[in-house]
């Protein structure tokens, strides 16, 4: 069997990989986030990147994990559950000799919460595919997720459409939107 090829190009904006384009496939609701917004993001999270712990939770292109790692994050987790998607990230890791930093787990999402030990992470990425409702499925598992260090940073994205309920605990540190997004970066409480 070959190796899977995607259609289109994911270009890391800034980093050690800067400029580096990876192929995305082909899925039906597969929108990586876009350039501009993730150097927004990674703007307001550049203090916070250099040697964090990141799980990409809803990862697909792998967009947001992959420029979290060309800029300097410790490692990051990749959950993806539509096999093509994983494949592709995977290979991209591979190119990108980053598979000591980075791993692919082949799961749906919710699942990856409920039985993960997994722990530390400083950095979570939450960008689901926008026509589901997997966003407040995943936003009520994180009420009570004891893997995310105290302090941590959660960056999400959704349709203006959407309204979702963010645990009471959360403190909104930064929102914005842009051609039918909303990306919001929160942090959470100490302990």
């Amino acid at each position: 069997m070959g190796a899977t090829k995607g259609t289109g190009k994911l270009r890391i904006i800034a980093g050690e990989w800067r400029g580096r384009k990876l192929p995305v496939a082909d899925i039906p609701g597969l929108r990586p986030s876009t350039d501009r917004i993730r150097e927004t993001v990674f703007n307001w999270l550049a203090p916070e990147i250099a040697g964090a712990r990141c799980l990409d939770l809803f990862a697909g292109t792998g967009a947001l994990g992959l420029e979290a790692l060309s800029r300097g994050a410790m490692d990051c987790q990749f959950v993806e559950c539509h096999p093509q998607a994983a494949t592709l990230l995977k290979q991209a890791l591979l190119t990108l000799n980053a598979t000591p930093r980075g791993k692919v787990h082949h799961q749906d999402a919710t699942q990856y919460l409920g039985n993960s030990e997994a722990s530390g992470f400083d950095l979570l990425f939450l960008d689901p595919p926008f026509a589901s409702d997997l966003l407040d499925q995943v936003l009520a598992q994180l009420c009570d997720y004891p893997y995310l260090n105290p302090k941590a940073l959660v960056y999400v994205e959704y349709a203006p459409s959407q309204s979702p309920q963010f645990p009471r605990n959360w403190e909104q540190y930064r929102s914005k939107s842009s051609g039918g997004v909303v990306y919001e970066l929160y942090r959470l409480p100490g302990r």
